[in-house]
C-alpha cells in the first residue's frame, strides 16, 4: 500500500493546520531577523572591512529595533495561529512524503537481480544545519535559505551527471592502457555493473574527481545557472592548462590490497539514497525537494513531532522537528518515525529520533520481491552525555529489530539493512569511550572502524571547525578535497578528538596518523539480509563538495550485492 502525501488524514484539517501555521509564521520570521541581524558569520566579517566601520552598528540598533516592533505586532496573530496549530498535532502522521507521478517501473527499481543475480547500491549521508537563519549562525552559518536552494543544486548536479567509466592501466597490466566510457543515467537508476570498480585500477573513482575536478570550482562555488558539461569541460580545461588531457592521471593510486575509499569532490553518480540530517528549517525542506525530485522520486521531509507529542507525556515541547530528511529513486513501501523520549537541554526542543524505511528495489531472478531496510537518525549532541546517546543507541536498535519484524514479508528477500546519520560522538575521542563500545557495533558493520576505539588508517574525519569554514584552503570543493588529503592541513580544519575531563589527551600515539573527529556514519547489517544475498564493500566516499554551505564533510557508500541464483529454501 502506496504512502500518502499528507501528513494529515483529512483535507479539511490540513487546510486548518495550514491556516494555523501561516498565522504563526510571520511572528517566528521576525523573532528570527532580530537574531540574526545582531550576529554575524566570520565571513560577513570579513566582508564588512571594506564598509564605513559605522554602518554595521547602525544597521544592527535600526534592525533589531524595527524587527522587534513587528514581532510584537505579530504575536496576537501568532497566538491565535497556535491555538489552531498545537492540538492538531495529534493526529498528524510524522513525516510529509512527496512521489513524483506514476513512472514507469523500470526508473524506481533495480533490475539488476532479475538481469544478473547483482547489483550496487549507493547510500550518502549529510548533515546540514539548516536551522532557522539566526540560530544557524551560531555555527557560523547563514543564508539558510540561499544554502538550502544551493545545496540542493549542487547535489542534483552532482547526481545526475553521466556516469564516466575510466579505466587506467596499471603497473602489471598488459591490456590497453586508458579508456573513457561515458554512460548516461540509465532507466534502472540502480547503477549496476556501471558502479564497480575495474580489478587492479587506480584508487580514483571514475564517477567523480578523475574526470572533472579542475573545471568544478567556477559552477560550484557560486550559484549555478546551467548545468556543467562535467566529461567535455574538464577535458578542455586540462588539455589547455597542461597539454595533454590529464583526466587519464590517477589522482591517487590504490594500493593492491588497499581498501576501497576516497575524498571525491562531488557526491556519487546515481545515488540510490541520499539521507540529510538538520533540515529543521520547513521552506529549506521544500526548496531541497523541489531540487531533488527530478532524481529521487521519493523523499520524506519534515520528519518528527511538534508540540507535546504523544500528548501529556512528551518530555519537553517540540518547536522543531527531527530535521531528517530522506530523498529515495526506490518507491518507500513502509515507514515508520520514533522521537527519541531522553533529550535534555537545547537537544529536546527537537525532535530528534529515528525513521525506519522498507524500499522496493525490484525482483530477483525467481521473480520474488527484492526489498531494503534504509535508516537514519540524528543522536544526542552535546559533549559529554555518552550515557544519554547510548541510551538511544539502545532505542535505534529496538526500533530497527521491531519495525523489521512488524514489515517482514514470506515473498520477499532482502538485499540490504543500512543505518546512517549524525551520531555525534567519534571512534576516537577518549570522551566517548562509552559509546565507542556500545553492542550496535556488533550487529552492524562500520567500514570506518578497525576496532572500539580506533579508525583505519585513511579514515579523514567529518566534522570541521566552525571559525574556519571561510578559509581560503576549504572555501571551495576542490580546495576542501586537497586540504583533506594532506594530513598536515586538514589538522587545522578538522575538529581534533575530545579528551575525558580532567585527562591529558596524548594523541596520535606513535607512529600513527592524525585523525580528526568522524561523527557521520553509514553501518551496513549483513546478519538480517536474505540468505541468498552476500555484501560486498565497494567504496566509502567522503564528500566535500558542500564546502562553505555546511560544517560536516558528507559520507558515501556503495556496496555490492550479490543473489545466489541457485539456492533454494527447504
Amino acid at each position: 500500500m502506496a504512502l500518502r502525501a499528507s501528513p494529515f488524514p483529512y483535507k479539511f484539517v490540513s487546510g486548518i493546520h495550514a491556516i494555523g501555521w501561516t498565522l504563526i509564521v510571520p511572528c517566528f520570521w521576525y523573532l528570527d531577523r532580530v537574531i540574526a541581524v545582531c550576529k554575524s558569520t566570520t565571513k560577513e566579517r570579513s566582508e564588512r572591512q571594506e564598509q564605513e566601520c559605522y554602518l554595521h552598528p547602525l544597521k544592527v540598533f535600526f534592525g533589531s529595533i524595527s524587527f522587534f516592533l513587528f514581532f510584537l505586532l505579530t504575536a496576537p496573530l501568532a497566538f491565535l495561529g497556535f491555538l489552531l496549530w498545537a492540538p492538531l498535532q495529534a493526529c498528524r502522521r510524522p513525516f510529509s512524503y512527496h512521489r513524483v507521478g506514476l513512472t514507469s517501473a523500470e526508473k524506481e527499481t533495480n533490475r539488476g537481480f532479475e538481469q544478473t543475480g547483482k547489483a550496487s547500491f549507493t547510500f550518502a549521508s549529510a548533515n546540514l544545519c539548516l536551522l532557522p537563519d539566526g540560530l544557524a549562525r551560531f555555527n557560523n552559518l547563514g543564508h539558510t535559505q540561499h544554502r538550502a536552494h544551493e545545496i540542493g543544486q549542487r547535489i542534483a548536479e552532482s547526481v545526475g551527471r553521466p556516469h564516466v567509466i575510466i579505466t587506467v592501466e596499471s603497473p602489471s597490466s598488459c591490456g590497453p592502457s586508458d579508456s573513457i566510457i561515458p554512460r548516461p543515467c540509465s532507466e534502472t537508476d540502480g547503477g549496476m555493473e556501471g558502479h564497480s570498480q575495474p580489478p587492479g585500477g587506480h584508487h580514483s573513482e571514475p564517477t567523480e574527481s578523475s574526470a572533472s575536478s579542475d573545471d568544478a570550482e567556477e559552477p560550484l562555488t557560486e550559484p549555478s545557472s546551467s548545468k556543467p558539461n562535467y566529461n567535455e569541460n574538464s577535458n578542455k580545461q586540462r588539455q589547455s592548462d597542461h597539454g595533454s588531457p590529464s583526466v587519464f592521471l590517477p589522482k591517487r593510486p590504490r594500493l593492491l590490497d588497499e581498501e576501497p575509499w576516497e575524498v571525491s569532490a562531488f557526491f556519487p553518480a546515481n545515488i540510490d539514497i541520499l539521507c540529510l540530517e538538520e533540515v529543521f528549517d520547513k521552506r529549506a525542506a521544500k526548496k531541497l525537494t523541489t531540487k531533488l525530485k527530478p532524481l529521487f522520486g521519493h523523499i520524506l521531509y519534515d520528519v518528527g513531532v511538534y508540540a507535546c507529542q504523544p500528548p501529556c507525556r512528551c518530555s519537553a515541547f517540540k518547536f522543531f522537528n527531527s530535521g531528517l530528511f530522506m530523498a529515495s529513486r526506490f518507491p518507500v513501501l513502509e515507514a515508520q518515525y520514533h522521537c527519541f523520549p531522553n533529550s535534555c537541554g537545547e537537544d529536546a526542543l527537537a525532535a530528534k529520533g529515528l525513521l525506519c524505511t522498507k524500499v522496493l528495489i525490484g525482483q530477483n531472478q525467481k521473480k520474488k520481491k527484492a526489498v531494503g531496510y534504509f535508516n537514519c537518525t540524528h543522536l544526542h549532541a552535546p559533549e559529554g552525555d555518552g550515557k544519554i546517546r547510548c541510551e538511544q543507541l539502545d532505542m535505534v536498535t529496538r526500533w530497527i529489530r521491531d519495525f523489521q519484524t512488524a514489515h517482514k514479508q514470506p515473498d520477499e528477500e532482502v538485499a540490504f539493512d543500512v543505518l546512517c546519520g549524525d551520531f555525534n560522538f567519534d571512534n576516537c575521542s577518549p570522551d566517548d569511550v562509552l559509546e565507542q563500545n556500545h553492542s550496535l557495533f556488533e550487529d552492524y558493520r562500520d567500514p570506518c572502524r578497525a576496532e572500539a576505539g580506533k579508525e583505519k588508517p585513511w579514515v579523514i574525519g567529518t566534522l570541521l571547525e566552525q571559525p574556519s569554514l571561510y578559509e581560503n584552503d576549504v572555501n571551495s570543493p576542490e580546495k576542501l578535497q586537497r586540504t583533506l588529503e594532506a594530513e598536515e592541513l586538514r589538522k587545522q580544519y578538522i575538529s581534533p578528538p575530545v579528551a575525558r575531563e580532567g585527562v591529558p589527551l596524548i594523541y596520535p600515539e606513535p607512529g600513527q596518523p592524525w585523525i580528526g573527529r568522524r561523527i557521520d556514519y553509514i553501518l551496513y547489517r549483513e546478519t538480517s539480509i536474505s540468505k541468498l544475498c552476500r555484501t560486498e564493500l565497494e567504496e566509502v566516499t567522503f564528500i566535500t563538495q558542500l564546502a562553505g554551505l555546511t560544517d560536516h564533510i558528507p559520507v558515501g557508500l556503495r556496496l555490492k550485492v550479490i543473489m545466489d541464483s541457485d539456492y533454494y529454501d527447504e
